[in-house]
């Protein structure tokens, strides 16, 4: 994307530059903040108030670092302005992930989840079917030869595919994986 670094920062960002990135960036940040708030509503209005912010002060900000960096720091750390404020005035319990990791682990996690999410799209439609029915809906692999009127082994087959090609594709992010599954298992 050519907006992640802006050429001439005292040019200010035009309309256009702001709507795409506005549309590029809305719904990661709002999955990024409800993951901390656990409140759609409370997430959707931290993201405008720093789109808005962003907006107001484009002339000032310093954007000549990641823009993306920038946003998801300014998302994670209204979200947890936003939960200090809550346990001034209420005695509502607060998500336990809140404070406990740092922003760009954050990130890394949503790069994760972005790329899992890729993978899982390119897989052969048969396959991805059997993969998504069988990972997300929770459907044993029986069901799912009932349910596509095919054999328990081709189920098994396409699994095995849909499997070998997540573990090639997310080789790379191995570390990061094991990284979260550790942490969310403390």
């Amino acid at each position: 994307m050519t907006i992640e670094k802006r050429p001439d920062p005292a040019r200010g960002m035009d309309n256009d530059a702001f709507e795409e990135l506005f549309r590029a960036y809305f719904a990661p940040l709002m999955s990024f903040s409800r993951r901390i708030l656990a409140d759609e509503d409370g997430a959707r209005e931290v993201v405008h108030q720093v789109f808005i912010n962003l907006w107001e002060k484009r002339d000032e900000i310093d954007l000549s670092t990641s823009l993306k960096s920038y946003l998801f720091t300014s998302v994670n750390n209204r979200s947890l302005n936003v939960i200090r404020d809550r346990k001034k005035f209420s005695s509502e319990e607060v998500p336990e992930i809140a404070g406990e990791w740092d922003v760009s682990a954050q990130i890394e996690s949503m790069e994760l989840e972005e790329k899992i999410q890729e993978v899982i799209a390119s897989l052969p439609e048969k396959c991805r079917k059997i993969f998504e029915l069988n990972r997300f809906e929770g459907l044993k692999y029986s069901e799912i030869a009932a349910q596509l009127d095919i054999s328990v082994k081709t189920v098994e087959n396409q699994m095995s595919k849909a499997l070998r090609i997540l573990r090639e594709q997310l080789r790379k992010y191995l570390t990061i994986l094991l990284w979260l599954m550790l942490f969310t298992m403390n």
